[in-house]
């Protein structure tokens, strides 16, 4: 999901995003979400009468959930020749400490029959595993809301049409949302002004009536599709978005988010904007020249990495780096932002920069972790499972929900060589998965060849709104 300052379809993420696909496919800004992910814990002693230091915060580095580059706007972690962003004027200092928000409770009934009632949808919901759900009978239309009963809540909406449209799928960027509308055809699309009222009765009911609206993007040129940033603790938020898309006819046609604002937890001393944006110019240097004489080896052909190889890109020597990208930062603001903390999607301290890469393009977000980084924990370092040896642990580059939620099948990167098999240790919060190489034939010689290889393992329980996290990285894994 992609993200403007000025709201052009704020996710994800951190991205974060956290919205389903075809919801909120924002137009004019990418959504870059940079943490900091080192330092020492716990900082200062404290005097004795002072309160105790918070525990460390434990992000992780690339769980956040965020999309990918929109088109023509920089990489926030710089690329191969780096990224500078410089401030148009002075920053603000904003406030010494902030609270992280932390999702917590369960979804009631009539939570959900709140929204229902709201969307359009009458009924009562039902529990189904760790879902609510209000849908249409088997082989029936019409419109369905799925809400994950675990807090935040998250929510999918859509119109289910020539009946069921597959399994229950409550987020990640590649999962639509369950009996997602198609699309309308003709029509032209209602003003700003009459989506944002149609969406009203939505965000009240779900407490964001005072979210920052845009409803400037368009979908399939007749749907207007209002984007919500909702006000968590008195603060504005990134990443935490509920997107809602109104038809032509003035009808709402699809639309999801989070039920639930979630609960003030532990403070943390922050850092200042202008710090901050150090902070992030040091993270954005740039990878430089790659390789002996600056080339980069081919990536496995399939990929995405290998489709976005330029034939024509110049082979750079390692003492001719090009200039950085110069983007221009026009304000900062203070915030909370969405970020993965010990595998569970939070909403903590952040300093949000409106950055504008060229002149006349629209704005678009770079959030950094304003928490002080001496009050970060650092980045765990997997280690190898003793049943492979030496051998570096294969990691997953996405997964797919099979029947009920209850099957994960992972993708990964293998050789021709060996045999693999996929394990999943599940807690009430992620599923982590791991997979065990076994050579075929240990005293034989083999070819370096990569294969995309996929397994399939069982869950004890439904997968639900838990996260799947790679075992040999601890990342999390991107729904496919």
């Amino acid at each position: 999901m992609s993200s403007t300052e000025n709201r052009t379809g704020k996710r994800g993420p951190l991205l974060v995003a956290s919205v389903a696909a075809g919801v909120l496919l924002a137009s004019g800004g990418g959504v870059y979400y940079a943490t900091t992910a080192v330092g020492g814990g716990g900082g200062a002693a404290k005097a004795r009468s002072a309160p105790a230091a918070p525990p460390p915060l434990n992000l992780d580095e690339k769980g956040d959930g965020t999309p990918g580059i929109a088109p023509g706007e920089p990489d926030p972690g710089g690329g191969g020749d780096g990224t500078v962003y410089r401030a148009e004027g002075s920053l603000p200092k904003g406030p010494a400490s902030a609270a992280v928000h932390r999702p917590e409770g369960r979804v009631t009934s009539a939570e959900v029959t709140r929204l229902a009632r709201a969307l359009g949808i009458s009924g009562t919901p039902r529990l189904v595993g760790e879902v609510w759900q209000l849908a249409p009978q088997r082989d029936e239309s019409g419109p369905r809301l799925d809400v994950s009963v675990k807090a935040p809540g998250s929510w999918t909406f859509g119109r289910q049409e020539d009946g069921p449209a597959g399994d229950t799928c409550l987020k990640g960027k590649a999962c639509p949302p369950p009996g997602e509308a198609k699309p309308p055809r003709g029509g032209s699309p209602v003003s700003e002004a009459v989506a944002k009222a149609a969406v009203a009765p939505v965000l009240k009911a779900i407490g964001q009536d005072d979210a920052k609206l845009d409803a400037r993007q368009l979908m399939n040129g007749s749907v207007r599709v209002v984007n919500a940033d909702p006000v968590v603790g008195g603060l504005p938020t990134y990443g935490w978005s509920t997107g809602v898309q109104v038809g032509p006819d003035g009808s709402l046609v699809a639309g999801s988010g989070r039920l639930k604002e979630p609960a003030e937890g532990d403070t943390y001393p922050v850092i200042g904007a202008q710090k901050a944006l150090d902070e992030l110019n040091k993270a954005a240097k740039g990878t430089g020249p790659i390789g002996i004489g600056g080339c980069a080896t081919d990536p496995p052909a399939g990929t995405d990495a290998a489709r976005d190889v330029r034939p024509d890109a110049p082979c750079r020597a390692p003492g001719d780096p090009a200039p950085p990208q110069v983007v221009t930062v026009t304000g900062a603001r203070f915030g909370l932002a969405a970020q993965y903390v010990d595998g569970e999607q939070v909403l903590v301290p952040a300093w949000l920069f409106s950055a504008r890469a060229k002149p006349g393009t629209e704005p678009y977000t770079v959030a950094r972790t304003a928490v002080d980084a001496r009050y970060l924990a650092p980045p765990a370092k997997p280690s190898p499972t003793p049943d492979q040896g030496t051998a570096p642990e294969r990691q997953i580059s996405s997964f797919r929900a099979g029947p009920a939620d209850r099957e994960l099948s992972v993708t990964f990167w293998g050789g021709v060589c060996s045999t693999y098999t996929a394990t999943a240790v599940e807690s009430p919060r992620k599923v982590v998965v791991r997979i065990a190489e076994q050579p075929t034939d240990p005293d034989k010689a083999c070819i370096a060849i990569a294969v995309e290889v996929t397994k399939t393992v069982t869950l004890k329980q439904p997968l639900g709104d838990r996260q799947v996290v790679d075992g040999a990285s601890g990342q999390a894994v991107p729904r496919k």
